[in-house]
């Protein structure tokens, strides 16, 4: 098999649903030859299985010690904070995951200083990402985190209600925090080649449904923790996996990611933009939309800032004038 690299990548919570969902599309698609699964909990049987399913040409290892599995890391993913359950909002998550990414930080600082992106998936994940940035002491745009599955629950939503295939809807994004205060932007899709703009308002497609279908994706978590018993895991995890292999060089991600924003307007944050991975590192262009759309960007923006706030009373991180002390590059 050929791989994309033979880079070290690091699944971080490898015992769990995610995480070996993770390891196994990881292994599929032949990122690397170098694969440690670490988790608190030994992940062992996982990589058991992940030889006798004969990936003959790559070196599987897994470990419950952080130095031996960050030592060398180039790559890492991370899924290793408590699951979302029926009836909790990403939100509820927000002080004991933010603690877990505050070791999961200053692990990557001393073990792996070198490392050349790390994906942050377990939630509220535009703080949990912000705050393992803020304590690796890396750069803005090495550490990005998981977005892109509001937009293909957007996508997936249009093409199950005009009846095409997914790749039939085009120009799908949504940007902001990564939960139900996300910013919805539909100005930019083409069904089957038709603007949406032109479909919303008329009798296939009214302006209400439209406006449901918007609420709808927003809580597409919560819908799929009714529907499964449990929260998102194989959506997730391909979509990490898909954004590693663009770090690496492989092919484009063609969705949203959430990143490190401080510019004029979106300052010392962590949320999603219109993004793209060179040279392992995330760079991204502030959204393009209607009024309304942007309106609702910003309202995303202060829904974040105020959990970041809140992270500041909680002591889990210091006021953001404090912060380049931590991490000198923000």
């Amino acid at each position: 098999m050929k791989f994309l690299t033979n880079d070290k990548l690091v699944i971080v919570g490898a015992a769990g649903m995610i995480g070996s969902n993770m390891v196994q599309t990881a292994l599929m698609m032949g990122l690397t030859n170098n694969i440690c699964l670490y988790d608190v909990f030994s992940p062992e049987g996982v990589a058991e299985e992940m030889r006798q399913s004969g990936f003959g040409d790559v070196v599987i290892t897994a470990t419950t010690d952080v130095k031996e599995a960050f030592t060398d890391a180039k790559y890492i993913i991370s899924s290793g904070g408590a699951p979302r359950k029926e009836g909790m909002t990403r939100e509820d998550l927000l002080a004991g995951n933010c603690k877990i990414a505050e070791e999961l930080g200053k692990n990557i600082k001393t073990y792996c200083p070198d490392v050349k992106q790390v994906v942050i998936i377990f939630n509220p994940a535009d703080l949990t990402g912000l705050v393992t940035l803020l304590y690796s002491g890396l750069k803005p745009g090495q550490v990005t985190t998981l977005a892109g599955l509001d937009t293909t629950r957007l996508q997936s939503a249009l093409a199950k209600k005009f009846n095409v295939m997914q790749s039939e809807i085009t120009g799908c994004a949504t940007y902001g925090g990564h939960g139900e205060q996300k910013a919805v932007f539909g100005s930019n899709v083409k069904v089957d080649c038709k603007a949406l703009t032109d479909l919303i308002g008329t009798s296939a497609f009214p302006t209400e449904e439209w406006e449901q279908m918007k609420k709808d994706v927003t809580q597409g978590g919560a819908a799929i923790i009714k529907l499964r018993g449990r929260s998102s895991f194989q959506s997730p995890s391909y979509l990490a996996v898909e954004m590693i292999r663009a770090a690496m060089g492989g092919d484009d991600f063609k969705f949203p990611v959430g990143t490190y924003v401080s510019n004029e307007k979106y300052n010392h944050i962590m949320m999603a933009m219109d993004t793209k991975y060179c040279n392992g590192v995330c760079t991204y262009n502030m959204p393009k939309g209607t009024a309304d759309e942007i309106a609702k960007l910003d309202a995303s923006y202060e829904h974040l800032c105020k959990m970041r706030d809140e992270l500041v009373t909680l002591n889990i991180v210091p006021p953001v004038s404090e912060w380049n002390k931590i991490n000198p590059n923000l």
